[in-house]
């Protein structure tokens, strides 16, 4: 990719090749995220960052995991993780149980509901990606770009600072 070594006008700095580039990335991923929550509030009343938090708890298991972690995992605040975890508790997908670690801690766990409502939506959620995220690109290419995304989220992740 070629860049231009200094941007001195607006029209360069529209048009510079590195700023396009991230522009697109950045367009793409709001354009799917878009599509594919419409999808889950849809099909499975829910919404993307609730299938989000439903992944990380179906990743973490038994016991559950402290509301720090989850905020963690999702890049919000601690109130932000709060507020989330009340709606989805409300709707019936988590429940909060004492933490055998800590007897003062919670941890936040997916109800029976929340593990199906877990699988029901992946499946929609599979079937979207495929047909929203792959299928545009051309096959030989699709595990490769799989593989500079993941780099590029954990380059990013590890730029972050990590909560208190």
């Amino acid at each position: 990719m070629r860049e231009q070594a200094e941007i001195s006008t607006p029209q360069e700095a529209a048009n510079n090749a590195l700023v396009l580039a991230f522009g697109r990335l950045q367009g793409a991923a709001n354009r799917l995220g878009y599509i594919l929550g419409r999808s889950l509030e849809q099909e499975c009343g829910i919404s993307h960052l609730m299938y989000e938090v439903l992944l990380i708890l179906g990743r973490a298991g038994e016991p559950g995991l402290s509301m720090r972690a989850v905020a963690q995992e999702q890049v919000l605040t601690t109130g932000g993780a709060t507020r989330l975890v009340d709606r989805m508790e409300a709707a019936g997908l988590v429940e909060r149980a004492e933490d055998p670690g800590d007897r003062r801690g919670r941890l936040v766990r997916l109800t029976r509901k929340g593990a199906q409502t877990t699988v029901a939506a992946s499946r929609v959620h599979v079937e979207n990606i495929r047909r929203y995220f792959l299928e545009p690109l051309p096959p030989e290419d699709r595990d490769r770009f799989a593989e500079d995304l993941r780099i590029l989220s954990h380059a990013a992740r590890d730029e972050l600072p990590r909560l208190p």
